[in-house]
């Protein structure tokens, strides 16, 4: 099994989600013209499918929703807001930071072949994949998360004792660059979360001591912290403050993918 996974493993990253679609639309006896409205449905059905690993795997998704669960569980809130805000919160900054890069991608790729004006799907495939690797490399090198890169490579056995001399279009194909950007994308997160933690943890020290100080040890600091926390957060304008930097932390791509 692991012999065959790795023999399938070099395939992936050449695999063309429109190509399936084209070379159905020749094999179809009477869709050799082109694109049929059948297959337009099996297009979009498979884009449904495959939306969800893209949004979390190839965008800033995995940022947003661990720095706004991090954001409750410092708050103390239990389960508030409830997940479905969460992530439902996560989609839309998401939705909003991707736009640039999701725009690009329609317009370079997936728009001139879906209107015909494009036939050659390699292209359509190129022209849509350029925009989402270029936008994921600027976030890796924008938070200095490079060597995870070179930690891919180096387990899929390219040789990286000059890192000055690969390059990132071609040693660095999405099989590597995928996984490297999650890893990038949850360091990130996790270091976000740390500063947010951190004034929280303040007040939870101090109202302890406070506690402590006058005998009140059978009463949980929880109880008494939890409302400084919450109107201090609201002061500051917390969730706009912590949205606003989410979206800003998001680089637009710089190009060189």
């Amino acid at each position: 099994m692991i012999a065959l996974l790795a023999q399938a493993a070099p395939a992936l990253d050449s695999f063309n989600p429109i190509g399936v679609l084209e070379d159905a639309s020749k094999n179809v006896p009477g869709f050799e013209g082109g694109l049929s409205s059948a297959l337009n449905i099996v297009l979009l059905l498979t884009v449904l499918t495959v939306a969800p690993a893209i949004l979390i795997l190839c965008t800033c998704f995995t940022r947003m929703v661990v720095v706004l669960g991090l954001l409750r569980q410092s708050l103390g809130t239990q389960t508030l807001p409830p997940s479905q805000v969460i992530v439902g919160l996560s989609v839309l900054l998401t939705a909003v930071a991707m736009a640039p890069t999701f725009g690009r991608m329609w317009d370079e790729g997936l728009g001139p072949y879906a209107r015909g004006e494009q036939k050659d799907q390699m292209v359509a495939w190129e022209g849509a994949k350029k925009p989402l690797r270029e936008f994921m490399i600027a976030q890796i090198e924008a938070t200095g998360n490079v060597p995870t890169v070179m930690m891919i490579l180096e387990h899929r056995g390219v040789d990286t004792s000059e890192p000055e001399q690969l390059t990132w279009e071609k040693d660095v194909d999405l099989l590597t660059l995928v996984p490297s950007f999650v890893l990038s994308e949850l360091k990130t997160s996790f270091l976000i979360g740390f500063r947010i933690y951190l004034p929280f943890l303040v007040i939870d020290m101090v109202i302890s001591s406070l506690l402590v100080s006058m005998g009140m040890m059978m009463l949980p600091p929880v109880l008494v912290s939890l409302p400084f926390k919450l109107l201090l957060f609201v002061l500051v304008d917390g969730w706009t403050l912590v949205a606003g930097s989410l979206l800003t932390g998001v680089m637009a791509p710089l190009g060189g993918g």
